[in-house]
C-alpha cells in the first residue's frame, strides 16, 4: 500500500467513528448549515459535535498549515479526504467564506501578522466573514467601484455602500475592495481591506429575494475607521488580489453546486415515483434520456474539477478555467432544479402549509434561488466573455 492508501484507510476509519449518523444525511434546508462566528448557532447537538470534532482535527481547512489552524494535509490527501467525506455522505462541518475565499488570499498575499491574526480564527470557525465587492453602480463592471478609503495617520476612513453582501447581517468581519486613489486609472486605485463589522459607522439591511429568503444585504459605511494594518498587499494593489480571490470564489461555487447535487433527493428516484418504472428504470424514455445526459454532464464537470485541482497541486497556477467551472456549475444547478420542479408537477409548486413534504416545499424556492447563481460571483455573460478572450483567444 502507498502512503496515500494508508491515509485513506485512516481517514475512513476516523470519519466512520466520528461523524454522527444524522450528519450523514442531506440537510433539508439552509437553516441546518453551520457557519460559525461570534454568534454561531447549531441546528442540533450532533451538528455542534461534528463541527467540534472536525475543527479540533484541523479538517475544516485540511490543507492549511497547522500553524494557522489547518490540518497540514497535502493537496493529494485533501482530495482523498473530500472523497471519503462524500462517500459517507457527510455534511459540511463548517461553511465559511473565510476558508473558501479569504484564506487562500491571505496565505498568498498576507503578512505574517495578518495570517496569525486571522487564519486560525477562520479555520476554527470563531469568526464569520462576508465579502464586500459589488456596489449599486459596480456589479459586473467591478472596477468602477466608488467606496472611498482615505488615509488618515494609522487608519483609513471608509465611506460608501456595498450591495449583495451575502450574510453581512450575521458576519463578524468583511473583506472588501475600496478606492484609495481616484486620480489614477480605475483598476490602479483599488485596495483590499479587512473590516471589523462591529466598527462604528457600519449599518446593514437585508434584501428580501423572490425565493422568500434574505441572504443578501446592502451595507453602508459612514466614516468607518479601519486600522491601516488591515490593508492586504500594497495600497493600490487590490485589483490583483480581487481577481485572485474571484478565481477561488468561482471554483468554490462550482464545488458547492456539485456537492449539492449529491445531497439533494435523487432526480431518478423522483422520476420513478412519479412516472413509474419499467424493468427497474424510469418508464418514460424521454425523461430517462434527459436524466442520463444530466448524469454525464455532472460526471464530466467533476472530472474537470479534479483535473484542475491536480494541475494546481503540481504547480500550475489557477487560470481562467475557474470561469468555466463557475459557468458550468451554475448551468447544471439550474437544469437540475428545473427538472426537479417539472417532475414533481403540482407537488413541486408548494410554498408553505400542510399537504407537502419538506422536499416538495423547498423545490420551488430552490428553483427560484438557482437563478441568482447566474449573477453571483460574476454573471454568466462575464464568464463567457472571459473564456472567449483568455482561453479561446477570440477578438474583442
Amino acid at each position: 500500500m502507498s502512503a496515500l492508501d494508508d491515509f485513506r484507510a485512516e481517514a475512513r476509519a476516523w470519519l466512520e467513528a466520528n461523524c454522527p449518523a444524522s450528519m450523514r444525511t442531506p440537510p433539508s434546508s439552509d437553516d441546518e448549515d453551520t457557519w460559525g462566528g461570534r454568534r454561531a448557532t447549531f441546528f442540533s447537538d450532533d451538528a455542534r459535535l461534528w463541527f467540534e470534532r472536525m475543527r479540533d482535527r484541523g479538517w475544516t481547512a485540511p490543507t492549511w498549515p497547522r500553524a494557522y489552524g489547518g490540518g497540514g494535509l497535502s493537496e493529494a490527501e485533501g482530495r482523498v479526504l473530500e472523497e471519503e467525506l462524500r462517500r459517507l455522505g457527510c455534511r459540511m462541518a463548517l461553511k465559511s467564506f473565510g476558508i473558501w475565499m479569504l484564506g487562500p488570499v491571505l496565505l498568498e498575499a498576507g503578512t505574517e501578522e495578518q495570517k496569525r491574526e486571522h487564519l486560525t480564527g477562520i479555520a476554527r470557525g470563531e469568526l464569520r466573514w462576508c465579502q464586500g465587492y459589488s456596489e449599486p453602480g459596480a456589479g459586473s463592471d467591478l472596477a468602477s467601484l466608488g467606496m472611498r478609503a482615505v488615509r488618515e495617520g494609522d487608519h483609513y476612513v471608509v465611506s460608501g455602500q456595498k450591495i449583495w453582501t451575502s450574510h453581512a447581517d450575521k458576519a463578524d468581519w468583511m473583506f472588501c475592495l475600496v478606492r484609495t486613489d481616484p486620480s489614477v486609472p480605475k483598476r490602479d486605485g483599488i485596495s483590499f481591506l479587512l473590516v471589523d463589522m462591529a466598527s462604528p459607522g457600519i449599518s446593514v439591511r437585508p434584501i428580501r429575494l423572490i425565493s422568500g429568503n434574505s441572504p443578501f444585504c446592502e451595507t453602508f459605511f459612514d466614516g468607518v475607521r479601519v486600522p491601516a494594518r488591515n490593508l492586504v498587499g500594497r495600497e493600490g494593489g487590490g485589483w490583483a488580489i480581487a481577481t485572485s480571490l474571484l478565481k477561488h470564489e468561482r471554483a468554490m461555487i462550482a464545488r458547492i453546486r456539485d456537492a449539492r447535487a449529491e445531497a439533494e433527493e435523487a432526480l431518478e428516484s423522483i422520476a420513478k415515483r412519479v412516472l413509474g418504472e419499467a424493468r427497474g428504470e424510469v418508464a418514460d424514455r424521454v425523461v430517462r434520456a434527459e436524466l442520463a445526459q444530466l448524469g454525464i454532464d455532472v460526471l464530466a464537470n467533476k472530472l474537470a474539477l479534479r483535473r484542475a485541482a491536480e494541475e494546481v497541486a503540481a504547480g500550475r497556477p489557477a487560470g481562467a478555467e475557474s470561469s468555466m467551472f463557475k459557468y458550468c456549475g451554475t448551468e447544471l444547478g439550474k437544469r437540475r432544479r428545473e427538472m426537479r420542479v417539472r417532475l414533481l408537477g403540482l407537488s413541486g409548486l408548494g410554498w408553505e402549509g400542510e399537504g407537502f413534504t419538506p422536499a416538495e416545499l423547498s423545490a420551488t424556492r430552490d428553483w427560484l434561488r438557482s437563478r441568482a447563481s447566474s449573477i453571483e460571483g460574476g454573471s454568466s455573460e462575464i464568464q463567457l466573455n472571459i473564456l472567449a478572450k483568455r482561453v479561446l483567444g477570440l477578438p474583442a
